[in-house]
This record gives C-alpha cells, structure tokens and sequence, in this order.
C-alpha cells in the first residue's frame, strides 16, 4: 500500500472497506507493518531452529522477490495491454487486471502503483537476501555448533546412560526443513556409533532400517514394549527418532528416556505435550531426562523466545503436587515432599490430563530453587525472617545495572492473578531504576533473578560504600519518601500493563495483556524485601 499512487489510495481504501480493520483508510498499511515485523521474527525463529532452515526460507524469500520483479518487468514492456476503465462496478471487477495486478486477498493493479519505487526497492532487498544466502553458505554442517552440540549428547547419552543399556533418544523440532537437515547430516554419524536413526515428518518419512516407513511402523520400532509389538527381528530397532510435532501427541513412546528439544515452540503446550511422550505411566526407566536447545543470547534479544516461553511454560512437577514456589518455604519442605511421593505411589498423574489443580514449576527457574534449599540447609529456615527487610548492593554500569530498586512484592487479594501469566503469583519482582523507568517488570522473572543472584551470591559481608551513602541518602532511614515513590511507581507497572503487540499477542497461548481483573493498587500488596542497587 505504501506504493500505491496518491490519486488511488482513496479507490482502493474504499473498494476493500470490507476487508480493511476499522473502515478506515489504508489500515492495510498497518497490517503490513506488523506483517513486517511477524516475517523478522519467522526468519530470526527459523534461524533459531537450524541453520538450513533459515537458507530455505531466505531462498524462498529472495525467489518470491525476483518473481515480483519479473512481474513488474512485463507489466512495464506491455502496459497498453492494461484495462482503463477504472469507473465499474465491484461485483464486476473489470478495474483489475489479472495479468497484472499483485496480492491475493487484497489484490491492487500494477497501473495504479509506483512500480519503480517499488522495484528499486524489491532490488535492494533482493541485494541484501543473496548476500546474506552466500554468507549462511559459509555455515557447513563441521561449522553449525549447534549440530556438533547435538552430536555430543548423542555420542555422551551412548557413553553415559542415564538407565542402563537405554540408547533411545527423540529430538523434536518444530519444522521439516530442520528434520530434514539433522536427519541427512546425522544419519552416518548415528550409524558409526552403532545406533539405527528414523524421521518423522507426517509426508515424508525416512529410517536407516530397510523397514515399511508407515508412521506407525516407525514408532513401534522405536518404541515396541510401549506400542506392545513384538519386533519380526529384534536387531531392527530404532535408536535415534527425529520427528516434528506431528508425533507430539497421543504416542505411548516411553521406552525412550531422553527428549531433546532441538528448538523451541512458541506453545508451551507443545512442549508439555513433547514430553509426554517419554513422561507417561509404563515407563521402565528409572529415570527420563529432558535438554532443551535455547537460542543464543544475542539472536534471543531479537526473539524474546525464552523469556517469553519461560514466562508461559509450566511443567508438571512430578515430585509434587502442592503449591510448589521458588519464594515459598514449601518448595524446600522436604517432609512435605516425602509426603507427596507417597502419595505419588498410590495416584499416578499422567502428563495429558493435568489441570491447573497439579501443582507445577517452571523447569526455568530450578537453578534458583536449587540455590534456595542450598542456603536453607545452610542457614535454616526463613519462614520467620521479618517483611521489609533490605540490604543495598553495588551497581555495575558493566552489565548494564545501574542505580535502582529491585522490589519483592506479595499480592494480598487472592482473587487476582494479574493477567493470568505471573508465574510466581502472588509474588511480583519488579526492577525499576532510579529514575523511575522499569528495567525488568513482573513478567520478566528470570531477568530479574539474575540480577539479584549476580548482585547478592557469595556476598556475605555488608559493603560500607554502598551502605554509608544510602543512610545519608535517606538519614539512616528516617527519610525514605524516594523509595517509597519508586515502590508506587513499581506497583503501578504491574497494575497498568499494556496491552501486548498484535505480533506478541500471536504468539500468547491466553491472548494479550490486557488486565482481566481490577487492582485497587498499593492495598492489595504487602512489601516482603528490597534491593537498593547504589
């Protein structure tokens, strides 16, 4: 739309009222514009999933370009060819020219666009896809760390197992493209290792065992006690599956007790599912092991997938099924864990019928849980531990920690989980520096933990520096009107959360943002510590 000639955008604003959001003039630019930002996103995603499969789709990309300028090239040498009658009525559709006219659902007539702005641009663009494909050309399977990484827990699964005698291992991706690739470039290095290798795509099935490549055939070589299927010959079972979602559903596959989660969904639900494959009653093996793949922090800071699939991913705990918290004394009350295994030995939970009475942790978070029990066995117990505790730490301008506050806040109104998304509900960690603006807001806990662990771990001793200024600052406490505002401030990021992208809200399994239920403000939480960062 942004190429459409000045004199047209009313015509094609009102030929496609219906097709437009609001009614208004040319919302389908805006709609381009999210699409803009959805294609970034799916190409830094693909990219996250494999290196082939970022190539294809840019390759894909660049061939839909060269396309469209065919297209405009013709358009240019045959424009008599094109109909001028513009004053029709729309049921006709005489205006458009099939031959030469661009879109699908919303289709405008080459006649009426800045073809060569366009072109010019389609050919900077097309410039910047092909150098981009001859540098991800220099990215060889012996140059992909992320395979050789992958190739290293197959070789230390084989070597080191977690149940004796088990080679059995699934790697899920979400895309054929990367299938395709892990399979070819893992097939021959399966195989000097002694293990027999399958993929499963749904349309194009492939296995290293000279077997029928049904899907079901493949599963019950990979799995044949679970899929209660006696083998014609026992030495033709399947080590190594490497499938896509397809399989992530209703499959018995427990003999396996490795799953790798080669990328990762934007679903959690998917991931949950993944692993209930391997996680499900009739399991032989004494213990099951889940490795998840998270992209690279600087291709993450694009893609927001942890943070964002963190926030939403929960996973059934199957050690217990009380209210299970990393800021909780429950979660390290080792009586009340003892309890629920026993109970655990009389009521099995299967993964594909929890419901949001399960108790479930965030497999996001363990290192911070594990750090909890530490200092709990060390120290004792700190259930009775005062509210409004504070200590003040050191900034670090280095990592990008400056001045502020990091707030420990418990919601009292338990009638409310703001946005239904917290996962630490009713606790909310907000990082707010001291001018005010929010560098980690309640949604991003694992920022904000690490923050804290990075600034407090292994640091016993108070620090006369940090602590000598702040009691001047405040008069040894006697004036604390500046944290008091910042504390305000913070609640209210919480409380005036905005509604999340259009993008974003793509990508949300419980819709957007936007707050579900009303929150008077600074009387529905209690203050349980803070961090002054000096």
């Amino acid at each position: 739309f942004a190429y459409i000639l000045t004199s047209k955008q009313d015509f094609y604003a009102n030929l496609y009222d219906n097709e437009v959001a609001n009614n208004s003039v040319l919302k389908q630019s805006s709609r381009e514009k999210s699409l803009k930002t959805l294609m970034r996103v799916n190409f830094l995603k693909r990219l996250e999933s494999s290196v082939d499969s970022f190539r294809l789709t840019l390759k894909k990309f660049a061939t839909n370009i060269e396309n469209t300028i065919t297209k405009i090239d013709t358009f240019e040498e045959g424009q008599s060819t094109l109909i001028e009658n513009e004053n029709v009525e729309l049921e006709d559709e005489e205006w458009l020219d099939e031959e030469f006219s661009i879109g699908k659902k919303v289709k405008i007539n080459l006649e009426d666009m800045n073809t060569i702005g366009w072109k010019h641009d389609l050919e900077k663009d097309l410039k910047i896809a092909h150098a981009i494909l001859e540098d991800m050309k220099k990215v060889t399977p012996e140059h992909d760390s992320k395979l050789q990484k992958l190739k290293e827990q197959i070789r230390n699964k084989l070597e080191n197992p977690i149940n004796e005698g088990n080679k059995k291992l699934i790697i899920f991706t979400a895309f054929a493209d990367t299938a395709n690739y892990l399979y070819t470039e893992l097939k021959e290095f399966n195989l000097e290792l002694g293990l027999q290798s399958a993929k499963i795509t749904g349309s194009d099935n492939k296995c290293t065992l000279k077997i029928h490549l049904e899907f079901n055939t493949l599963l019950s070589h990979f799995s044949p006690l679970s899929k209660n299927k006696k083998l014609p010959n026992p030495n033709e079972e399947i080590d190594i599956l490497i499938a896509t979602d397809c399989i992530s559903e209703g499959q018995n596959l427990q003999d396996c007790d490795t799953l790798i989660n080669y990328d990762i969904h934007w679903n959690p639900v998917r991931i949950i599912q993944r692993f209930g494959r391997v996680d499900r009653i009739g399991s032989k093996n004494n213990y099951i092991q889940l490795i998840n793949f998270w992209p690279e922090i600087s291709l993450d800071e694009y893609i927001n997938l942890k943070n964002r699939v963190e926030t939403r991913m929960h996973m059934v705990d199957t050690t217990a099924t009380g209210e299970d918290n990393v800021l909780t004394n429950k979660s390290s009350d080792m009586e009340f864990r003892k309890k629920q295994l026993q109970k655990l030995q009389d009521e099995v939970v299967d993964i594909e019928e929890i419901d949001s009475s399960i108790s479930i942790t965030d497999l996001g978070l363990n290192d911070f849980r594990m750090d909890l029990l530490a200092y709990i066995e060390k120290r004792g117990d700190i259930k009775n531990v005062s509210l409004g505790m504070h200590t003040v730490c050191q900034k670090d301008l280095a990592r990008g920690i400056d001045e502020g506050v990091i707030y420990i806040l418990k919601n009292i109104n338990n009638e409310v989980n703001i946005d239904n998304v917290n996962q630490l509900h009713p606790f909310y960690l907000v990082h707010i520096r001291q001018d005010g603006t929010v560098r980690s807001n309640h949604l991003s806990v694992k920022n904000t933990l690490d923050t804290l662990r990075f600034l407090c771990k292994g640091k016993a001793e108070p620090l006369p520096k940090v602590y000598e200024s702040f009691n001047n600052e405040t008069k040894d406490g006697k004036d604390m009107s500046l944290y008091s505002d910042l504390l305000s401030q913070a609640i209210s990021s919480i409380i005036e959360t905005k509604d999340e992208s259009d993008i974003e809200s793509l990508f949300s399994t419980g819709g957007t943002s936007m707050l579900e239920s009303s929150i008077g403000g600074l009387e529905d939480f209690e203050l349980i510590s803070f961090v002054v960062i000096k």
